[in-house]
């Protein structure tokens, strides 16, 4: 039987994050990306969320490499949780391999490999020929990949813009895209974050300019600048602002001290190391000498910016002296978040600049004009738009059918889908179980439990019944206890509960009830019932039984 070329789609389709994509070929499998996403307001006490990869675990043998575009954190954020299941070579840029290796090794992974790649450069990882070609991104060595497979070519863009003045002078290679364009490329995956904005995006080097301005403008304060720890060309720029203006530079906040650590030593981010001061050394340097570089730009509660915008940061007090550059854009969903920690340092009487008050933030990712650009650049036979909501999804298809390409070969794939394709023909095969995995501390097994759980205590309250039985008479040996929290239950109505599970003890057969297990169904349903029809509530019902 002929092999086929198979594409599965593990995350990053129908949706903002948690990017992984996986080419099959017989036995042999590369994937693509391991990102991981931020928890919504529906996923209470979650750290964050990562794909299901229990099809890879399951064909482990097979996997010969793991491809990754860049280092955003819903490009490699899923590594450390998900890697002894994948365990493969990674391949990635200078930058993105070192930040995999320090998440890897804070996990306390050391039985790992990686090697760094080089663009136009071609590299075998099992069947199939991998080359990484440059691409322009808020993010120092992000690349679009290129795999030849037995049955053709298929183009990854990554995240990209074509961005012309770009701070390090790195053109998004559009030489080489267009060389394989016109050798033939069977299938394009093209990111589709930003196909709703029309014409070009702007310039990175716009935001140096806004900065420069800013802090012209704020002599006398201190500045705190709030950004993407990993934006490593944005910190570049407040860096260079900084140096330009006299001020010293603190990083506040774990994740941005660390990245921006570890691009210096690798040589990523330059600066001197004599304007880097540590932020608990901040109050020795004047207040209008200090810009602080902190996590934040999403409103997350536990990042440094938030517990500064509500007076929990230990190293730093937001006063009327104080002006914050929030240097991003809303990522959808989190916009809450964001106002109410602005809403909170304007309670401290900061002054807040924002994505709507000036170029204080420009987009990584490609304008609707640029994804034409790509399209046109690439010319696939077949088109399958990836990295976005469905509309996001849609809308780029339309754009595609717009630029001539048939609407026939264009497919909306979404999470666990699976295609085989050739030359001829693209077929959809049989999904595999892909979805969500929930990280709170560690990888809960049976998450969506977990978090159900957790809504519907958040949303309706929970009820305990504690209560002591002798399991071989059925006599309730200590009277029932209940406790409720979240519920507003009158003290009539909780003694009726009370009576309610002796009644219902002393109607049951004991010799006939397996177990506690299902003793405990039994009070519940009966709990259940009575609340349901008094107060028209279904909160979380808890019987705990103990031995006599």
């Amino acid at each position: 039987m002929a092999k086929k070329l198979k594409i599965l789609f593990l995350g990053g389709v129908g949706e903002i994050g948690k990017n992984m994509t996986a080419l099959e070929y017989g036995d042999n499998i590369v994937i693509i990306d391991c990102g991981m996403s931020f928890p919504t307001t529906e996923m209470p006490g979650i750290d964050v969320v990562v794909p299901d990869v229990s099809y890879l675990s399951q064909n482990k043998e097979k996997i010969k490499g793991i491809l990754l575009t860049h280092g955003h954190e819903d490009h490699i954020g899923a590594i450390p949780y998900v890697y002894k299941d994948i365990a493969a070579p990674m391949y990635g840029s200078k930058l993105t391999l070192a930040l995999v290796e320090h998440k890897l090794q804070e996990n306390h992974i050391d039985d790992y490999k990686t090697v760094e790649v080089k663009f136009r450069q071609k590299y075998e990882v099992g069947c199939f020929k991998v080359e990484f070609i440059k691409v322009c991104h808020s993010f120092s060595g992000a690349a679009a990949i290129s795999i030849t497979t037995p049955k053709g070519v298929v183009f990854f863009t990554g995240d990209y813009k074509m961005d012309y003045t770009p701070i390090d002078d790195q053109l998004t290679d559009i030489k080489r895209i267009c060389e394989i364009g016109e050798k033939g490329v069977l299938l394009m995956l093209g990111e589709s974050t930003n196909v709703e904005r029309e014409g070009h995006s702007s310039s990175e080097s716009k935001v140096g300019k806004t900065l420069d301005f800013l802090f012209e403008q704020n002599v006398g304060r201190r500045i705190i600048v709030a950004t993407f720890a990993s934006n490593i060309y944005r910190v570049q720029q407040i860096l260079t602002a900084a140096k330009k203006c006299g001020r010293r530079v603190a990083f506040s906040g774990k994740s941005m001290k660390r990245i921006g650590e570890v691009a210096h030593q690798i040589g990523e981010l330059q600066y001197d190391e004599n304007l880097i001061v540590d932020i608990n050394d901040i109050q020795k340097i004047p207040y209008d000498k200090l810009i602080i570089i902190c996590t934040g730009s999403q409103g997350e509660p536990m990042s440094s910016l938030a517990r500064m915008a509500m007076g929990n940061n230990q190293q730093v007090s937001i006063t009327n002296k104080d002006t914050v550059i929030l240097s991003s854009s809303p990522i959808p969903g989190n916009e809450r978040s964001i106002y109410g920690v602005i809403n909170n340092l304007y309670k401290k009487g900061a002054e807040v600049v924002y994505d709507t008050m000036g170029e204080v933030h420009v987009s990584g990712h490609a304008f609707s004009e640029e994804l034409k650009l790509m399209l046109s650049l690439v010319k696939p036979k077949y088109f399958m738009p990836v990295h976005g909501e469905y509309r996001h999804l849609v809308k780029h298809k339309k754009l595609a059918v717009e630029m001539g390409l048939k609407d026939e070969n264009i497919f909306l794939p979404n999470i666990g889908d699976v295609y085989s394709i050739s030359n001829k023909v693209v077929n959809k095969c049989p999904k595999i179980q892909a979805g969500n995995i929930f990280v709170d501390g560690v990888l809960l097994d049976d998450g969506d439990t977990v978090v159900r759980d957790r809504l519907q205590i958040s949303s309706s309250g929970l009820l305990i019944a504690f209560l002591s039985v002798n399991f071989k008479t059925g006599e309730i040996t200590s009277s029932p206890e209940i406790i409720t929290r979240g519920l507003n239950f009158s003290d009539s109505f909780i003694k009726d509960l009370k009576q309610l599970i002796i009644d219902t003890i002393k109607n049951i057969n004991i010799e006939v009830v397996d177990d506690y297990s299902e003793l405990k169904v039994i009070i519940r349903k009966a709990l259940k019932k009575v609340v349901i029809n008094t107060y028209r509530q279904t909160p979380m019902i808890m019987p705990i039984i103990l031995e006599s």
